[in-house]
């Protein structure tokens, strides 16, 4: 039996396409992290068909809402969508080509009504009918630019809507396919990206910090190789003196604000990613601050040549009890852990290859 409902799929687009095994996961992992934002954002009650690659096939049966209600989940969906590549891009650690180019993606959704029904296969509802056909031709068209909004006739008749936005201008073109032509009106949605409020970074740094310990030396190896070592976790237990291993890293592309937690010799801390300025041709610095904001490690990386970079640690704390109480008792023995850890760092730089990627 056939059915009338809504059609909408949003779908990612701006990721070319990559051959590195890292550029390969890291890709999937921002776009699966992006469709789950599309979906969170979900206001008008669509139900899920499938996931197709880098979109997702939405619907709902029945009457379609109010062009009003469809324009308000476009609107979401597509803030919600820049709004977590904004938050990515600030709290990035990664340099390969697949996460410095997640800003760069877009989205363009397709929204048609028309007649389908389902099929259930196991805990999936398939679709079929012909204008399920028709809504996927209109993902392959004509136009230019990726960050719009396309609706047929069917949805929202032969003019498009007036009102909606001042900004948001509409043209007519059609799709041309072997069952005839398929006319549709769009719309470009890259003004909404100047409504988008940006999200406040976490607050991770020491509020007021005293410098307690500085070790530094040179490395015959360029700086992205050095930021690579360090910054990378899976390496922190190879060359820092007591790390025994590090686990429980909540996020697969670590960044500002990612947790983890870092087995020493003789207790467990939890650590975050503080902060980030990266500047691979002058000075590339990173931090991380425990949870109880006891003290921060700040790492500093500057080039020297092109293959000679030096690497400095700094030791910070909240007050000036604090940094008597390590100067008294502790900094000695943590001058030569920092020591041994840098004469470990050597050795590891020796064998590390840079990702082609990176």
């Amino acid at each position: 039996m056939e059915n009338k409902g809504l059609l909408f799929i949003p779908d990612i687009t701006g990721f070319t396409r990559f051959v590195t095994d890292m550029e390969i996961e890291h890709s999937r992992h921002i776009i699966q992290e992006l469709l789950e934002v599309l979906i969170d954002a979900n206001q008008v009650g669509l139900e899920i068909s499938e996931i197709e690659g880098d979109a997702i096939l939405f619907y709902k049966f029945g009457n379609p809402p109010t062009i009003d209600a469809i324009y308000r989940q476009v609107e979401k969906m597509f803030c919600a969508f820049h709004r977590h590549l904004q938050s990515y891009e600030y709290r990035r650690f990664c340099q390969c080509k697949a996460c410095v180019s997640a800003i760069n993606l877009s989205l363009k959704v397709i929204t048609h009504y028309g007649e389908f029904t389902g099929y259930s296969v196991k805990t999936f509802q398939k679709l079929i009918g012909k204008d399920v056909i028709v809504a996927h031709q209109l993902l392959k068209n004509n136009i230019e630019q990726h960050e719009y909004w396309l609706a047929t006739p069917n949805l929202i008749g032969d003019k498009p809507p007036e009102g909606l936005k001042q900004w948001l201008q509409w043209s007519t073109s059609a799709k041309e396919t072997e069952a005839g032509t398929i006319p549709f009106h769009y719309a470009q949605l890259s003004e909404l990206k100047n409504e988008i409020e940006p999200e406040p970074g976490p607050s991770l740094e020491l509020p007021r910090k005293l410098k307690c310990l500085t070790v530094s030396r040179e490395f015959d190896t360029d700086v992205k190789t050095l930021f690579f070592t360090t910054a990378h976790l899976e390496f922190r237990n190879q060359w820092m003196e007591g790390v025994k291993k590090i686990d429980d890293v909540d996020h697969f592309l670590p960044g500002i604000g990612t947790r983890h937690r870092c087995f020493l010799d003789d207790e467990q801390v939890i650590l975050y990613t503080s902060s980030l300025s990266y500047d691979p041709q002058t000075k590339i610095i990173f931090s991380e601050t425990d949870e109880k904001k006891t003290h921060s490690v700040y790492f500093i990386l500057e080039p020297i040549e092109e293959k000679r970079s030096r690497f400095t640690v700094e030791l910070y704390m909240p007050g000036y009890i604090m940094k008597f109480v390590f100067d008294f008792f502790m900094k000695k023995k943590m001058e030569g852990r920092m020591q041994r850890s840098m004469d470990n760092l050597e050795k590891l730089l020796k064998g590390i290859v840079l990702p082609v990627e990176f």
